[in-house]
């Protein structure tokens, strides 16, 4: 008998908003805390979908007075927000692409190599078998990344399809 898993992600209390705590960030840094910035955490603060810089700068133009943030402003506020510990940066096929960190459990993904989705989940299984691997070697684990690359059921269902076709 199986027994169905809950791999759905919980929640994380902040004591801070991502603006305050962007804005914290900057501040400690010296740097001014500009109307692009603001536009830019509001906006990634708002959409809770993985991206990449060029979606950010396209749904930016989009929304009033997101016009004025530049491309150049775009990407290294991304950096700073990575810096800050509000987003988490993936390279996944050449492409850099951005998650909410803030605020967020610790999770996983699936990554499907033909449409590019990503799934998130979390996994109680998969976090006791990284505390037992570093205890191993005495080793005080704090977070891990761990990225499975593969195909989802769309995708194969569509392949399965167009070679089923191919033989006809």
């Amino acid at each position: 008998m199986a027994i169905a898993a809950d791999f759905s992600l919980g929640t994380v209390a902040v004591a801070m908003t991502p603006h305050e705590r962007f804005t914290e960030f900057l501040q400690t840094r010296g740097k001014r805390s500009t109307r692009q910035r603001q536009t830019i955490v509001e906006h990634v603060s708002n959409h809770h979908e993985h991206f990449d810089a060029e979606q950010l700068l396209a749904d930016l133009r989009k929304t009033p007075g997101g016009a004025r943030a530049s491309r150049p402003t775009v990407y290294r506020t991304l950096t700073e927000m990575v810096d800050a510990g509000l987003l988490k940066k993936m390279i996944l096929a050449g492409r850099a692409i951005y998650e909410h960190d803030y605020g967020y459990p610790q999770h996983d993904h699936l990554y499907c190599t033909s449409c590019r989705a990503l799934i998130e989940f979390s996994s109680d299984e998969l976090t006791r078998i990284r505390d037992a691997v570093a205890s191993q070697y005495s080793f005080r684990a704090q977070s891990h990344r761990l990225i499975i690359s593969g195909v989802c059921s769309s995708c194969r269902s569509s392949r399965s399809k167009s070679r089923h076709q191919d033989r006809v």
